[in-house]
């Protein structure tokens, strides 16, 4: 019996000699205050409780002259006289996980050497072995631990596969330009020392052959890894029509691999794709499905992943349409996927799809810029596509936001496309823009990118102007073609027709100028009659006038005398006369501001007065005022219609000489009054004996009669001088 620690749930029982061949029985009981519990008894033979210790000193062997083989040698962990064993081996590459167990069948009991069979050359293996003891029945015991590792590597062979031929094809200026590369054999058997390879041009004229031998340097790791190097052997230029033809041979220390061969056929005489290809992800691998071409004659197909510049292959059977890729894949990564059928080793036409392992939010968002100048209301935007490595999956759509002050807006474009107009935009307006990209795992935003709109339109600046120009133009064309056919009127209205004081009458009355009487014209005179009146006769002249007018006299003397030719006073203060000014040159001033009506001539002197040498000849005098000239003054020219004016021509004698010769024979009283009728016949009566005047008619001459007139006498002309 022996007793263990309560905290243990195992324990080793020491044997001074140990029971062989007995029969055996063990038990556990546990002991506390309230009773002791039994556990199940176990009896067997005492061999079958017995864990030995694995095998030690394991040693493999590998010999020359058999590459498929290993022998491995070990020592016993326990003597024979106390326990047989029976052992186990298992073994696998080097690098790999696959353990494969050696048949119990095949093993024998009590032996101390074994030899793996069945190996690949140039492989390097681990082994592992373990024991345990035979009891009364076959299977007794517990199996040891196994074995620390054991790793060896068979020796080379002769290549047993073919090169792995492959090509990358691109267009040129050219044609085409063709890189052919290689795996080395799947069943290298050894390190591959060189590549010798035959390359065949053909066309319609020659055909060119020629072997060449390229050197391969694999180091010795190199060669026992799983990883297969892939050689570039040769890029040629190639035009659209020409085939090609590529026979390669592997070498190593032991032999040769068998002949692989690759044709490039002419481009328009490539064989047909694969249908419906399909790649998805599964587990840790992308699987792929696709239907076969409609050709049958498919040999094998090549399935082809490239990501970036590093590209991979691996060939699958002619009868297989779904495969899974082989090769060692990375997540967040897209791999461009193709399938290539080969029809009597000659490449057709490929079937390519993107593919991602797994994918995940962006790392980073689109640069978004402005394409041009901004609109008035719109902008055109384009953005640079997030590069493979930074993608991390499909982009499924952008997102598109512009923001102006607080208020944001956001449109959402399809993941296929790179640009966008955005358009309803507010003139001379700042916007930001920001671009989402978004896949299924997430989303990234870019930096943004501010602009302003226009003001105005493109050409609407151009427009406005050549429209108001247009319009200037028409208005002045109109405002031209108006003056010209309304020039008249315009000049009538703005440049009135002034009169020239030149060639009016007037200008012919100046004291250098005599006054010309001239002759009337029969049909000017039709209206005007004409009185000869004697000197004798002038008294019944002026009892007949003041009869004929018995209102006359009473004005005349309310007027003050006036000389009732051109409402001057003959009282009133003398003025400057056209005779009076030297000036040649205010001539014209003054006649535009007073006119002259009349010229009256002494031929004698007044009231017993003698008048001197002068007084004979004509003297000038006239009245100034600013009344308008008559019609007849202005236009001497116009005819006066017929009758509108009633003359009385007389006869140029003395009046004042018959009344101061009767001066002497009346009284006072009497020359009183005929003095004053004497001055109001002095608008009638001539005082140059040649001179005639034109006698106005009363309702002529109370139209241009001065309301308050005034006479100042004049001794040296013998009568009155209207001022």
């Amino acid at each position: 019996m022996y007793v263990a620690s309560y905290l243990n749930n195992h324990t080793v029982v020491p044997l001074n000699l140990f029971p062989h061949h007995m029969t055996m029985e063990f038990w556990v009981e546990a002991h506390n205050k309230l009773g002791t519990i039994e556990s199940d008894h176990l009896k067997n033979d005492a061999n079958c409780f017995i864990k030995t210790k694995p095998p030690s000193d394991v040693e493999v062997l590998a010999e020359k002259d058999f590459p498929t083989s290993l022998l491995i040698r070990w020592k016993l962990p326990i003597a024979v006289e106390y326990a047989k064993l029976t052992y186990e081996i298992r073994f696998c590459a080097h690098g790999s996980h696959n353990w494969t167990y050696v048949p119990r069948t095949d093993m024998s009991n009590d032996i101390t050497s074994f030899r793996l069979q069945n190996l690949q050359p140039y492989t390097v293996y681990v082994i592992q072995m373990r024991s345990r003891p035979l009891g009364l029945t076959e299977w007794c015991g517990y199996w040891s631990d196994w074995s620390v590792n054991t790793t060896k590597g068979t020796p080379e062979d002769r290549p047993k596969s073919k090169p792995d031929l492959w090509t990358v094809t691109g267009d040129s200026t050219n044609g085409r330009r063709v890189l052919f590369i290689c795996k080395d054999p799947v069943l290298a058997n050894g390190r591959i020392l060189k590549l010798t390879y035959n390359l065949t041009i053909e066309d319609h004229k020659f055909k060119n052959q020629s072997w060449e031998s390229l050197p391969v340097n694999r180091s010795e790791t190199d060669s026992c890894s799983n990883q297969r190097e892939i050689t570039v052997i040769r890029e040629i230029q190639l035009s659209y029509k020409q085939s090609v033809r590529l026979d390669v041979i592997a070498s190593n220390s032991v032999g040769k691999s068998p002949v692989a061969s690759l044709i490039m056929p002419p481009k328009a005489n490539a064989h047909d794709p694969v249908k419906e290809l399909k790649v998805w992800s599964h587990g840790d691998q992308l699987w792929l499905d696709w239907k076969p071409p409609s050709r049958a004659d498919v040999s094998e197909y090549v399935v082809e992943w490239v990501r970036g510049e590093q590209l991979d292959w691996q060939r699958e059977s002619g009868s297989t349409t779904s495969t899974a890729i082989k090769g060692n894949l990375e997540k967040f990564v897209c791999y461009n996927v193709s399938v290539y059928p080969i029809y009597s080793r000659r490449i057709g036409k490929p079937a390519s799809v993107e593919a991602f392992l797994e994918q995940g939010a962006p790392l980073e968002g689109p640069n978004v810029k402005l394409v041009g100048k901004p609109g008035r209301n719109n902008a055109k935007l384009t953005w640079t596509v997030i590069p493979l490595d930074r993608r991390r999956g499909f982009i499924t759509n952008y997102t598109i936001f512009y923001t102006s002050g607080t208020e944001t807006h956001n449109i959402t474009v399809p993941g296929n496309i790179t640009s966008y107009t955005l358009t309803s935009l507010s003139s001379n307006t700042k916007y930001d823009v920001c671009i989402k990209a978004s896949t299924v795992r997430g989303s990234a935003n870019g930096f943004n990118h501010s602009f302003t709109t226009l003001k105005y339109a493109t050409g609407e600046i151009e427009l406005i102007v050549v429209g108001v120009s247009l319009g200037f133009l028409f208005v002045v064309v109109m405002t031209m073609l108006l003056c010209v056919y309304k020039k008249d009127m315009i000049k009538k209205n703005f440049w009135p027709q002034i009169p020239n004081p030149g060639e009016s009458t007037i200008g012919n009355w100046s004291p250098d100028y005599p006054l010309k009487a001239e002759t009337p014209k029969e049909n000017y005179l039709s209206g005007i009659s004409v009185l000869d009146v004697d000197v004798c006769d002038e008294k019944s002249l002026f009892e007949e006038d003041k009869a004929s007018h018995p209102l006359r006299k009473d004005k005349y003397l309310s007027e003050e005398h006036s000389s009732g030719i051109g409402g001057s006073s003959c009282m009133s203060s003398p003025r400057q006369s056209v005779s009076d000014n030297d000036e040649g040159g205010d001539m014209a001033d003054t006649t535009a501001s007073t006119v002259q009506y009349s010229s009256v001539v002494a031929s004698s002197g007044y009231k017993g007065q003698t008048p001197s040498s002068q007084s004979q000849q004509a003297v000038f005098a006239r009245s100034e005022s600013t009344q308008p000239l008559l019609d007849s003054e202005e236009n001497p020219d116009m005819l006066v219609p017929e009758g509108s004016r009633q003359l009385a021509r007389f006869p140029r004698q003395p009046c004042f000489t018959h009344a101061a010769e009767n001066k002497d024979h009346t009284n006072p009283a009497e020359f009183k009054q005929l003095e004053m009728e004497q001055l109001e016949a002095l608008d009638f009566c001539p005082l140059e004996e040649d001179s005639e005047q034109t006698i106005p008619t009363d309702e002529q001459s109370s139209n241009w009669l001065p309301t308050a007139p005034s006479s100042s006498y004049m001794p040296q002309l013998g009568g009155y001088r209207p001022q």
